[in-house]
């Protein structure tokens, strides 16, 4: 600890030498010290509970039963493309306007505001692509109790009811999803403070005439709670002009057993329950080495949920980025199999149901209804809304060795040599804050990194590439230009007295620019050009940290709710600000290529629509064997919810790992979407080379295994980048019929053809995976043995194992010269591996284009189909109007499940014939076609005869 502190330069020891501020300095260097020795656990004191919470206490407290909301169907209004109906609370007659749309793609949308509130309420902006197209409603009939409009999918209906409220989506004669059914809609209207007015005259409440509702609210009866103006956490207090102004809508999901999504949290894929504990929390927080399996709040947060049973998937996209909680309650939680059978045999007629509650502290209710009916279509539907993946540069979905921090340039450059040494290839090397002139951020260490130009250089001549923090907390400096830029131009979020807000982060204290700002960002980007950003170059690429935003004297360490953005408070814009960081980074890589170069962003923070804009980790673990469990799920959350470019710090962050679970880590992350190792600045130097020559020869092959397969990681991030499908994604996505597969999160498939069940766990000598599809096979990618679906496969293991298996029926191309970088392996030919179904036959795709700009969008790429059947292989081209020429050929085919021909022949498009050598493995059924040679952007067949 004292070397950490010693090693300071930022925060603690300039507020040693401020007399002023003396006794927080004491408090904050104890924080940084207990931040900074990572022997502790996260204090889960620093951060709320529900209770402390003063909103969703509030509305927690609220139990089902009979809403007091009614629809007055005399103000109902429908167009073609919007029905629009008011609200009307009977307990305090605030009336609010309920709008429901019909959108391309079977979504819902509803839209629950105040008629007319005291103010504008927040509406959240730039998440969504576009405004989302709509499609025509039709009335099909109304009465006295409610009305009855046609969604006009599969006799799909909305029924809205008036008294109480209550909203059913209804398909047939199944209700595919209800809102308000537990009348649990709550929407805390915005007021003035009883003793900042006069008293207002008595009004009569005529619910016809809600224009002057704010006065007629009754909201002088109301009791006033503790925290609805006011709260106070610790230390801290948060003001709240005009008062309480949360919002919470109930959801309920007949047939529905299983929901995921919510990210993010250190918890298991399927949600749980939350009846006898704290919702789930999305509120963005620096939560270093956080617990696991419990429903905190951590780094990002996607207010996405999905829903799914064998017949259907839905989706539930709660558009507020202020403080939420959510609620999960089944009627089936805590039943075991045995009461679950007792049930059907009793003839129970019970439906399973779970039904959600959503809560927000501000803003309005504004959700998206994904109707799915398919896991896929789910996919597609939110990626209508909230755009793709990003499409990386094929160099990011490499190897990135990363430390806080590597000291100087000396060390990047023997780090960088022992990588060579040891014959273990690796793209991107990182440095975190230490390579800064004292955390001012765009600048670099006169003395460690003087020349950085010639250190960028020396490692893009082995076509490798570097990766630099820059965070969003500005020291205060009026030396430092980026801070006297920001001032200058008022870019600065403000105290909710009008100042410049200021918090302490690691530079000390630290302004935080105002990244909702369009102006500021557009600023911020221009400041990666490189005549701006001194010293950088095309090879070097960005990560925001500490962008929930982190400030560490503030409440729950981060900023206070009051603060000011424009006319916005931050508690309204709060979970936005890691993606506004993370869009102006990315833009500003964009532009400093002028608009040619894919960029590569690393953010911790998220949101929804983050995907569009790089990648995320999932923050500060820990180097135990549960963290490197928790990896699996974290990840496969946040590629259900679109954000597909995800990994863990191989190896955890705090602490040191053993070797064996070393080992294990990089065997995982190897076959996670982002591979990079990380660690704390006090944990011993953890290189791949530096456990022992048996060792760094298991990692030497994990990370071999992951250039091999390079080709593969591609394509899925380009078909993620189309489609929206997650690259790393849950069994039931691809199973969606199998309930064995619906809880599962210890393996995963990578696109819908490879299976992974890594080792997680320390010691063991065997791990049972479960190997879907009761007509397909499975072949182990390692031995090439042929396994029957839909059985629990026992695997023997030993240190070296990683389990994974192709799926029969699929293609996949792999590049088997592994050289020291991605990059150097551009050019290289291919291998195909052909795994047969039991109908011997199979498809694969091979996608190829220039690997990091951006004229895959001028259709300069290769893409084809690869197809067997009828002892038939051929190459198809799936884009006729790409063009793209590659030097890559194909120099070998690997037929798993095959029969031995008694000849092979090879027709090219020209009509050429020639034959291929092969070798044929009777006793494994493998079939090796040795340099056919044909260019890989080519048509061609290879018939066995």
């Amino acid at each position: 600890m004292v070397d950490s502190l010693r090693r300071l330069s930022g925060a603690a020891f300039q507020l040693k030498r401020a007399k002023s501020v003396r006794p927080m300095a004491s408090a904050l260097v104890l924080w940084l010290a207990v931040y900074l020795s990572g022997t502790w656990a996260v204090d889960k004191g620093n951060f709320k509970t529900c209770d402390q919470s003063s909103f969703c206490k509030r509305q927690r407290a609220l139990k089902p039963g009979e809403s007091p909301y009614r629809a007055l169907l005399e103000t109902m209004e429908l167009t073609n493309t919007r029905l629009t109906l008011q609200l009307i609370n009977d307990n305090n007659k605030v009336h609010l306007l309920l709008e429901l749309y019909r959108l391309q793609g079977n979504i819902t949308r509803v839209k629950i505001n105040e008629l007319k509130p005291l103010k504008p309420r927040y509406e959240v902006p730039d998440v969504l692509i576009r405004e989302p197209p709509t499609e025509p409603l039709s009335l099909l009939s109304q009465d006295e109790n409610g009305v009855v409009l046609s969604l006009g999918v599969e006799s799909q209906r909305v029924i809205i009811s008036a008294r109480p409220f209550r909203l059913d989506i209804v398909e047939g004669h199944e209700v595919l999803m209800s809102l308000n059914s537990r009348g649990l809609l709550a929407f805390e209207h915005l007021r003035m403070r009883k003793d900042t007015q006069a008293d207002p005259e008595p009004e009569k409440k005529e619910e016809a005439d809600p224009d002057n509702q704010a006065e007629t609210a009754k909201e002088e009866e109301e009791k006033v709670e503790e925290g609805m103006w006011e709260e106070t956490f610790k230390s801290h207090s948060d003001g709240k002009p005009n008062g309480p102004s949360s919002v919470s809508l109930d959801f309920s999901l007949p047939g529905v057993e299983h929901v995921y999504g919510i990210p993010e949290h250190a918890d298991t894929l399927r949600l749980k329950t939350t009846d006898n504990g704290d919702p789930y929390r999305l509120y963005n927080l620096d939560v270093f080495q956080y617990e696991l399996y419990n429903p905190m709040a951590l780094y990002g947060a996607v207010p996405v949920m999905l829903a799914h049973h064998a017949q259907r998937t839905t989706g539930v996209f709660w558009l507020n980025a202020a403080e939420t909680w959510v609620d999960i309650s089944s009627n089936t939680a805590g039943k075991t199999v045995f009461g679950k059978m007792l049930d059907y045999v009793q003839g129970s007629s019970e439906t399973p149901q779970t039904d959600v509650r959503w809560i927000s502290e501000s803003g309005i209710i504004d959700v998206f209804i994904m109707l799915g009916p398919t896991p896929k279509d789910v996919f597609s539907q939110y990626a209508s809304l909230t755009g793709t993946q990003s499409f990386p540069p094929l160099t990011s979905l490499g190897y990135h060795q990363c430390r806080w921090n590597y000291n100087d340039q000396e060390d990047v450059q023997s780090v960088d040599a022992g990588f060579d040494e040891h014959d273990i290839p690796y793209d991107f090397i990182w440095l975190d804050i230490e390579h800064t002139d004292g955390k001012r951020y765009f600048t670099w260490d006169p003395h460690k990194f003087a020349t950085p130009k010639e250190m960028l250089q020396g490692i893009m001549d082995k076509k490798r590439k570097m990766v630099a923090i820059v965070d969003p907390h500005i020291k205060v400096d009026s030396n430092y230009k980026i801070h006297n830029e920001i001032r200058s131009r008022g870019f600065y979020i403000k105290n909710k007295d009008g100042g410049d807000y200021e918090g302490w982060c690691w530079p000390g204290s630290a302004g935080y620019p105002d990244f909702t700002r369009a102006d500021m960002r557009a600023w911020w980007a221009s400041m990666f050009a490189y005549d701006q950003y001194e010293g950088s170059m095309e090879n070097l690429y960005t990560w925001n940290d500490m962008n929930e935003p982190s400030v560490f004297n503030g409440p729950e360490v981060t900023m206070h709710k009051d603060a000011m953005h424009g006319d916005w408070e931050h508690r309204d814009v709060h979970n936005l600000y890691g993606f506004y960081v993370q869009m102006a980074t990315a833009e500003g890589l964009i532009q400093r290529s002028g608009g040619v170069e894919r960029p590569f962003v690393l953010t911790r923070a998220f949101f929804a629509g983050s995907q569009r804009y790089g990648a995320v980790w999932t923050g500060d673990n820990a180097a135990e064997w549960d963290h490197l469990k928790i990896s699996i799920p974290m990840c496969l959350s946040l590629g259900l919810v679109g954000i597909s470019f995800c990994g863990a710090d191989v190896g955890g962050f705090f602490k040191s790992p053993s070797t064996e679970l070393l080992v294990r880590w990089y065997q995982t992350g190897a076959y996670q979407p982002f591979f990079r190792a990380h660690a704390h600045l006090d944990t011993p130097r953890r290189e791949p080379w530096l456990f022992g020559p048996e060792n760094t020869a298991l990692i030497r092959d994990a990370v071999r295994q992951r250039y091999t397969l390079m080709p593969y990681w591609y394509l899925q991030f380009y078909q993620a980048h189309h489609t929206g499908q997650p690259v790393m994604r849950p069994l039931w996505v691809e199973y969606p019929q199998d309930p064995a597969t619906f809880a599962l999160d210890d393996e995963f498939l990578i696109g819908r053809d490879l299976l992974v069940h890594p080792v997680t766990e320390e010691g063991v000598r065997g791990v049972t995976a479960y190997l879907p599809g009761k007509d397909e096979v499975w072949f182990d990618v390692h031995t090439f043995q042929k396994h029957n679906g839909a059985q629990n496969l026992y695997i023997p293991v030993t240190i070296s194992s990683i389990p994974v298996f192709q799926r029969g029926g699929s293609i996949i191309p792999r590049k088997l010269r592994v050289r020291r970088s991605s990059s150097c392996m551009e050019h290289d030919p291919y291998s195909l591996y052909v795994a047969l179904n039991p109908q011997r036959t199979a498809e694969g795709e091979l996608y190829i284009d220039d690997g990091h700009t951006f004229n895959y969008e001028k259709k300069e790429f290769v893409h084809r189909r690869l197809s067997f059947a009828n002892n038939l292989l051929s190459s198809v081209d799936l884009a006729p109007d790409a063009q793209f020429t590659t030097h890559s050929w194909i120099e070998r085919i690997i037929i798993l499940g095959a029969s031995k021909p008694s000849k092979v022949t090879l027709k090219t498009a020209d009509g050429q014939e020639s034959h291929i050598d092969f070798e044929f493995d009777a006793s494994m059924s493998v079939l090796t076609l040795r340099k056919p040679g044909m260019n890989s952007g080519a048509d061609w067949t290879v018939m066995l005869q």
